[in-house]
C-alpha cells in the first residue's frame, strides 16, 4: 500500500502551522524526559482520548554528542505537543518518552530495555550517534520493534539484521559520494589524506572513502585515526603533513573535527579541509573558532534553506524552521531535522497502518513513497531503509561564521 503524499504532507504541515502557545520543558541530562501535553482547546481539533500511543526515544543530551542530541530532544518534545494539539495518533494521545544515553552505547542499551519493558513503547527513535544506534538496533531486531535511526554509519541499515530499522539522515555512503565528487570535480586534486574518529561513524566514513577514492582517480597518501575524546591531534596531522596531500578529509562529529581544524592552523597546514555531515552544526564553528573559516562539508539542505527548489520540500522546511524558532529562539540544525523526520515518518506509518502492531507499522514504512521532508523525498522499501539519495545533499562552505553554498 503506497501513501498519498499530498495527504500525508498536508497532515504534517497542519501540525506545524498550529497557532498554539506551547510550553516546552527541556529534560535534564542523564534522566528520562516525558513531555507534558499542552492545552490545545483553541485549535478546534478533537482532543485525543484513551490509552496513549507510547514511542520511546533515545538521544545524546549530554556527553560528546550533546550538540546534536540537544536539538533532537527539543524537536521530540515539540512534536508530541503539536501532534496532540491536532488529535493525537489514531485518536489517542501521543506520548514520547525520552532517555539520555550520555553519548554512551551502554547507557543506550539500558535505556532501550527500560523503554521496552517498563514504558511498553510501540516503536523506538534511536539514537543520536552511530555507536548507540547500532547497540539499540540489536535489541529492536530481536524484539521485532520498529526503530527510526538518526545516525549515519552505513552499518545502521547495510548490515543485517536490518528488517526493523529505518534511518532519516543521509548515510555515510551518500555523504562520502558528495564529498569525493567535490574533491574531484571542484578542487581537481589527486592526492588526499583522511583523518577519522575510531568510532562507528568515523570508521564507516573512512572505509567508504577507501573504497570509492581509487575509482575516482584519487590516491590516499595517509589515513590516520583518533579517539573521540582525544584532546590533541597534532601527532596524526604531522604524519599527514609529511605525506604531502593536496586536501584533507576529516570524518567525525565534534569535538574531534574542530580540534583538527585548530591543530591544522597551528601546524601551518593550508590545504583544503573537507568535513563530514557530522559537523553540520553551530558547535563546530564555535569550537573551531576562526579555524572553521573555509571548511567545506556535505550537508542537509536545511542548513541553507534557500537551496531548496521543490515547492513541497520548501513548504515543510520553512514551516518547521518557523515553528522551531518560535519555540526555542534559534534556527534548527540538520540533526533537529532528523528528529522531526523520524517522528513524522513514524506517526504517519502508524496512522496509515491504522494500528500500533509492529508488523503493520513495518509494512507501512516499507511502502513510504515520495514523502517530502526537509532532507528530501523519502522512498523506503523492503530492501531500502535509507530513503534518500546523494542528490538530496548539498556542499556548503563555512564563511563569515555561517554556511553558504560551496562553489
Amino acid at each position: 500500500m503506497k501513501w498519498n503524499n499530498k495527504k500525508t504532507l498536508s497532515a504534517v504541515l497542519i501540525l506545524l502551522l498550529c497557532a498554539v502557545a506551547l510550553v516546552v520543558v527541556a529534560g535534564c541530562g542523564g534522566s528520562t524526559t516525558t513531555t507534558s501535553q499542552a492545552s490545545t482547546g483553541s485549535t478546534g481539533a478533537a482532543q485525543p482520548t484513551g490509552e496513549p500511543v507510547v514511542i520511546g526515544a533515545i538521544v545524546s543530551a549530554t556527553g560528546p554528542t550533546a550538540a546534536l542530541g540537544e536539538q533532537e530532544r527539543n524537536v521530540l518534545q515539540m512534536m508530541e505537543q503539536l501532534i496532540n494539539g491536532k488529535g493525537g495518533v489514531l485518536g489517542r494521545p501521543l506520548k514520547i518518552v525520552i532517555e539520555d544515553d550520555k553519548s554512551d552505547p551502554k547507557e543506550a542499551v539500558t535505556a532501550a530495555n527500560r523503554l521496552i519493558d517498563q514504558e511498553k513503547v510501540v516503536a523506538m527513535i534511536a539514537s543520536t550517534g552511530s555507536p548507540s544506534t547500532l547497540a539499540v538496533k540489536e535489541i529492536t531486531a530481536t524484539k521485532g520493534m520498529p526503530q527510526m535511526a538518526m545516525a549515519a554509519a552505513n552499518d545502521v541499515t547495510d548490515k543485517a539484521p536490518a528488517d526493523w530499522i529505518w534511518r532519516t539522515p543521509p548515510k555515510d555512503a551518500l555523504a562520502v559520494s558528495k564529498a569525493l565528487d567535490y574533491v574531484t570535480n571542484n578542487l581537481k586534486v589527486k592526492k588526499i589524506a583522511v583523518l577519522h574518529d575510531e568510532n562507528a561513524f568515523g570508521s564507516s566514513g573512512s572505509a567508504e572513502i577507501e573504497k570509492d577514492a581509487p575509482g575516482l582517480g584519487l590516491e590516499i597518501v595517509a589515513n590516520e585515526s583518533y579517539k573521540t575524546n582525544d584532546t590533541d591531534l597534532t601527532a596524526q596531522l604531522t604524519k599527514i603533513k609529511g605525506a604531502s596531500p593536496e586536501a584533507l578529509i576529516v570524518w567525525g562529529t565534534n569535538p574531534g573535527p574542530a580540534l583538527a581544524a585548530k591543530n591544522m592552523k597551528q601546524l601551518g597546514m593550508t590545504i583544503p579541509y573537507i568535513g563530514s555531515h557530522g559537523i553540520a552544526n553551530a558547535t563546530f564553528i564555535k569550537l573551531a573558532e576562526d579555524a572553521a573559516e573555509g571548511v567545506v562539508l556535505p550537508a542537509s539542505k536545511l542548513l541553507v534553506p534557500s537551496s531548496i527548489t521543490n515547492a513541497d520540500q520548501k513548504k515543510v522546511t520553512d514551516d518547521f524552521i518557523h515553528e522551531y524558532e518560535v519555540q526555542f529562539g534559534g534556527a534548527p540544525n540538520p540533526f533537529a531535522g532528523y528528529a522531526f523526520e523520524a517522528v513524522s515518518l513514524l506517526v504517519n506509518a502508524i496512522n496509515t497502518a491504522g494500528s500500533t502492531d509492529a508488523k503493520a507499522i513495518q509494512s507501512a514504512l516499507n511502502s513510504t513513497q515520495n514523502f517530502w521532508m526537509p532532507d528530501g523525498a523519502y522512498n523506503y522499501s523492503a530492501t531500502n531503509h535509507d530513503g534518500l539519495v546523494a542528490e538530496d545533499m548539498i556542499m556548503v562552505r563555512i564563511q563569515g561564521g555561517t554556511w553558504v553554498l560551496a562553489q
